[in-house]
């Protein structure tokens, strides 16, 4: 049945459908593969990327040997009035080893008027010099960013009861 809705330049057409015929059904069958044929494909996939060995980091690359003994180094540094270590409350913002086992230490203080601003620096350096490995070692103070309580690891938050 076609009804003209005054178009100039074409009709709608509107077809009245009492039923639709329902789509076949899927089967196991229907499929390309079978579910045994995918699984031993995803399976070796899998084998292969378990195989995988990591890639060695650097020494003196996050993850490397050289750089976490570092880390670990600034982690037994305390601040003497408060009772965390100074890379767990965010007082250090850089660490760098170079292929020359070299270590760089970017690092601020509470405030500038902390008391120890003077022998912390100091500290770091000794510290982080006498850790196995490393050349040499320089700190770097800096006040820009300036330090905040939003720099501290949870775990110093948690200590400080701050969380």
């Amino acid at each position: 049945m076609t009804q003209d809705f005054g178009m100039t330049d074409g009709k709608i057409e509107i077809e009245h459908v009492d039923a639709v015929d329902k789509p076949p059904r899927a089967s196991v069958e229907d499929a390309v593969e079978s579910p045994r044929d995918s699984f031993e494909r995803k399976r070796d996939y899998l084998e292969g990327f378990l195989a995988q060995k990591p890639e060695m980091a650097h020494a003196g690359e996050p993850g490397g040997d050289l750089y976490e003994a570092v880390i670990e180094a600034l982690k037994e540094i305390y601040d003497p009035e408060i009772p965390v270590n100074i890379y767990d409350l965010g007082l250090i913002y850089a660490v760098e080893v170079t292929e020359e086992a070299d270590a760089k230490v970017t690092m601020t203080l509470t405030t500038p008027h902390c008391p120890v601003a003077e022998s912390m620096p100091g500290e770091v350096e000794l510290r982080v010099g006498a850790v196995p490995g490393v050349r040499d070692a320089e700190v770097a103070l800096v006040w820009d960013p300036p330090w905040g309580p939003d720099k501290m690891t949870d775990e110093a938050r948690l200590e400080l009861g701050m969380l």
